[in-house]
């Protein structure tokens, strides 16, 4: 048996990832994956590249999300490609805060990070951690996507299990054929639940279980450090980490 912990978009919520640490150290699965997007956002992207840098020694596979892409190269197109007319303001300033946070050792690990990492289990179970979807940092799993289409971005890879972020909103899809783990935000969630989330997978004998969990963190002292750094957006950022919904 496999035992495998997952989480995603810290979005510099430095208080939030050691919470999610803390209960993994207990938990003590086998690996730990980590789908990116982890300083921009949050108050504080250096401690949190810190604590990943650590989580990293000690054997975790950790990858780029498309706001990494953002911080470390102020490559908005590449990142953001949603937006046709031109990124706003809000998102931009943000980046380059966290860029300008971070120092040169921290930027060159943030541009190191692969796109993509695998592993196999115990019973030779191919693992695959990415941000959003096989094969792109953009284009997620959206509860709203259409099933086609979820076939469709599953099926580029061989792995059975596609462990991802992005989307901020934490399910598990069991396609039968695969199974898609979606940790949700640990540090930056929008289903509602103003808690950090991660997920625990299983794997023993070819079946996986995967299971979402929550951890409680200090959200209110969160909040009101975003706010108190001013930048435009902090207000929305503020608030979404304060009631666990996007407010934009």
């Amino acid at each position: 048996m496999t035992r495998i912990a997952v989480l995603s978009d810290v979005h510099g919520n430095l208080l939030a990832l050691e919470a999610v640490l803390k209960q993994i150290k207990k938990d003590r699965p086998d690996a730990v994956l980590v789908a990116g997007d982890l300083v921009m956002n949050g108050p504080d992207p250096n401690g949190t590249v810190d604590a990943l840098r650590a989580l990293e020694g000690d054997g975790a596979l950790v990858v780029s999300g498309n706001t990494d892409i953002a911080v470390g190269d102020f490559d908005y197109g590449a990142a953001f490609p949603q937006y046709q007319d031109g990124v706003p303001d809000t998102i931009t300033v943000a980046a380059e805060w966290a860029h300008d946070e971070l120092g040169d050792d921290e930027l060159d690990w943030l541009r190191r990070l692969p796109a993509e990492r695998r592993m196999r289990t115990a019973d030779d179970t191919l693992v695959l951690v990415v941000h959003a979807s096989p094969g792109s940092q953009t284009r997620g799993f959206d509860q709203s996507l259409d099933a086609n289409i979820v076939f469709e971005r599953a099926a580029a890879t061989d792995a059975r299990i596609i462990c991802v972020g992005h989307t901020h909103v934490p399910e598990v899809r069991d396609l039968g054929w695969k199974v898609i783990v979606n940790d949700g935000s640990a540090g930056y969630v929008f289903d509602g639940d103003p808690t950090a989330s991660w997920a625990m997978v299983t794997v023993a004998d070819g079946e996986a279980r995967a299971e979402i969990r929550r951890t409680e963190y200090d959200v209110l002292t969160v909040a009101n450090a975003i706010s108190a750094r001013g930048l435009p957006g902090d207000v929305y950022r503020a608030a979404t980490v304060r009631t666990g919904k996007l407010v934009r």
